[in-house]
């Protein structure tokens, strides 16, 4: 499991996390938040996971330069429009790859954030866009989460060609195990997400296979991507698939 920050496998991909023998952590350090970063490492330091890897890259402090009424996905992400962010995130991009060649090596499945971001992180972005650099190169199959919000729904139509997966999983969340870390996060005042969290009776992951791979792939009007505000499943990706989609 690959996912940007602590706190993301709890929310996120819970119904996976008990399975994984590896779980990465990649951003540490929150940008010009140091007593926020050094909760976030004693947080992880309390994990009870095993095959903890935290890359502890710095974040980038992107996240608030996005236009998301016109958003633009880019080979390192999203397009950023601060230009001393853009620097920083583009610059992360780099390190990623780098820092997550040798974790990924030899693995056959690899589950991490979403093309979108789920609610539309700019360094949850980047860190699909970087394992899916990756895939290409070792040949691992790729699974991704299938929350969305309404933010987010628009770069989830404009790149919806990348859910033509092979594999869809409808699994159940790991409450227990997520409850048990977000207790933990909130312990050390490293938990970023809403106290009052809900998570649904169900969620869902998708698989692209790698290149070469024989597996056909599902029809993208048979997709379903699960509200992060309002825990609706979304059934309105079929109208767009049939004008968005051509097959």
């Amino acid at each position: 499991m690959v996912v940007a920050h602590p706190d993301d496998e709890a929310l996120w991909l819970s119904s996976v996390l008990a399975s994984s023998d590896r779980v990465v952590f990649c951003f540490g350090p929150l940008f010009e938040r140091p007593d926020t970063s050094e909760a976030r490492r004693k947080a992880v330091a309390a994990l009870p996971l095993t095959g903890i890897v935290d890359l502890a890259i710095p974040e980038s402090g992107a996240g608030s330069h996005i236009d998301w009424v016109q958003p633009q996905a880019t080979a390192t992400g999203v397009r950023i429009c601060d230009a001393a962010a853009r620097a920083r995130y583009e610059s992360n991009y780099a390190r990623l790859i780098a820092a997550l060649r040798a974790p990924l090596a030899g693995i056959e499945d690899v589950c991490t954030h979403n093309p979108w971001g789920e609610y539309g992180h700019t360094e949850h972005i980047q860190v699909y866009r970087a394992v899916a650099a990756l895939q290409q190169e070792l040949k691992f199959t790729l699974w991704f989460s299938n929350y969305v919000s309404p933010t987010t729904w628009p770069l989830a139509r404009a790149i919806g060609n990348e859910l033509r997966s092979a594999e869809r999983r409808v699994l159940r969340p790991d409450r227990a195990l997520a409850r048990r870390l977000m207790r933990i996060y909130r312990h050390y005042g490293a938990w970023t997400w809403k106290p009052d969290h809900r998570w649904p009776a169900r969620e869902a992951i998708y698989a692209l296979s790698p290149p070469g791979s024989a597996r056909p792939p599902r029809p993208a009007s048979e997709e379903w991507l699960l509200d992060v505000g309002r825990l609706r499943w979304w059934s309105a990706l079929q109208p767009f698939a049939r004008r968005r989609l051509p097959y």
